[in-house]
């Protein structure tokens, strides 16, 4: 690498979500001089702690929306690492790690589903993924083989197919080998909770790609990562304490009105929203600015409700979804939480989610009531408007350059994942990357 380049640049990274938390450590890392500026008073952006009190009068920190990792996530998992947080790299993670890893388990309230068996490392990941369909308890086994033949041709494919294929399109292609049952309870669960999008609506070629990292490219790369602790304190607060520790420039509770404020740096970086970046960057790229604005945006609401003896037989189950009955899965925080405070209480998860709060809160309580046999009392429902960006099919995404010394971060920026925390990650590392070359860019801000 040329000297210049590996030359230390003044860098300021607007918003310390996930994706900009990743970038200000990258760039610390690489020996950049880095200010983060942050507008709310918390770091953490769509996936941060959030303090409510249960029905028993106890104060729990949880999250502004039930998420989960899994074991794919390589560039997550690194930077958590980083920062300090005690992550096991395998299946050996213990009860001091905060993170609870599973071998991969869709399995309902009556207990019956696809699971993933814990096979050796030095296995193909594909294996595993023969051994849970062929073990289906209760798949017909025309379906067991017509999945395993559409999984082997997608494979043979490279995991690629017509850009403007939906994910209901590339099933209806596989010729009659995805039964009913396997759409229903496999492969549209999946695509919702991966795209946050219907499959009707979803592209295929990005579920796809899920689908290869996830359970062929790795061994254990579909091991569920339920976290212990609320995500604040996962990933934003560490990082935090690293980053200050680094001597980095925080800056909390501070909106950037106008980027004209931050000349003098080598290179700002957008880690902010979609529309918050096509604010701040429409005087000099209003092209990119426009196709910020233009990206739709999916909702995820997450119920919290509690009953003092709620207890579901797993950490987290896959529940039958319909209109009446919206959220797709559960989650026993009682289970994770080791200090034993989350007791009693349950987070029902509705991806793609539509109509008003309290509509989707009465929705899941009958739901609990006639799936899981409980009467329980809503605590709080935390609807995310703009979670995710609606993932269809031929969309294009903005750049992650916007002009020189300028970039973007973010799940939403254009790469091969869908809005997840993986891509977030991974576009915040790409863009402390993409300012150690600015310093020899002879053009400002302006271009």
């Amino acid at each position: 690498m040329p000297p210049e380049i590996a030359a230390a640049v003044k860098i300021t990274i607007v918003g310390a979500g996930w994706a900009g938390l990743a970038a200000a450590v990258a760039a610390t890392q690489a020996g950049h001089h880095v200010t983060l500026h942050e507008a709310a008073r918390v770091a953490g952006g769509r996936a941060r702690g959030v303090d409510m009190a249960l029905p028993n009068g106890q104060t729990l920190t949880l999250d502004n929306g039930q998420h989960i990792l899994i074991g794919a996530y390589t560039e997550t998992l690194r930077l958590l690492r980083t920062v300090g947080v005690n992550v096991a790299s395998g299946p050996q993670a213990g009860a001091e790690s905060p993170l609870l890893r599973l071998p991969l388990a869709l399995i309902g309230p009556d207990g019956q589903g696809l699971r993933l068996p814990r096979l050796p490392g030095f296995l193909p990941a594909s294996w595993a993924v023969l051994a849970g369909v062929l073990r289906h308890p209760d798949w017909p086994w025309r379906e067991r083989l017509g999945l395993l033949r559409a999984a082997l041709r997608w494979q043979a494919q490279g995991f690629q197919c017509d850009d403007r294929l939906s994910v209901a399109d590339l099933c209806a292609q596989a010729r009659g080998a995805i039964g009913p049952r396997v759409l229903t309870e496999l492969i549209e669960p999946l695509c919702v909770s991966a795209l946050n999008t219907p499959a009707p609506e979803a592209s295929a070629q990005v579920f796809l790609r899920v689908l290869r990292d996830a359970l062929f490219a790795q061994p254990q790369g579909a091991d569920l990562l339920l976290p212990r602790v609320d995500l604040g304190s996962l990933l934003p607060e560490p990082a935090l304490r690293w980053l200050q520790a680094h001597g980095v420039t925080v800056r909390l509770g501070e909106r950037v009105h106008d980027l004209a404020a931050l000349q003098g740096q080598d290179s700002i970086v957008l880690a902010c929203p979609a529309p918050e970046a096509a604010r701040l960057s429409h005087a000099i790229n209003p092209r990119w600015a426009a196709q910020a604005q233009a990206l739709g945006h999916t909702t995820i609401a997450t119920v919290y409700a509690w009953s003092a003896h709620a207890r579901l037989h797993a950490p987290m189950l896959a529940l039958p979804s319909s209109a009446p009955c919206p959220a797709q899965f559960v989650f026993d925080r009682g289970r994770l939480d080791p200090s034993g405070k989350s007791q009693g209480l349950l987070a029902f998860v509705v991806s793609a989610s539509t109509g008003e709060r309290e509509e989707i809160e009465a929705s899941v309580l009958r739901q609990a009531r006639t799936q899981l046999g409980l009467e329980l009392q809503a605590v709080r429902t935390i609807v995310e408007k703009r979670a995710t960006f609606a993932c269809t099919p031929g969309l294009a995404r903005p750049s992650a350059r916007i002009g020189p010394r300028l970039h973007a971060c973010g799940d939403y920026v254009a790469g091969p994942y869908p809005a997840t925390l993986e891509g977030a990650v991974r576009s915040g590392i790409a863009a402390a990357e993409a300012c150690a070359a600015d310093r020899v860019s002879p053009h400002g801000l302006s271009g």
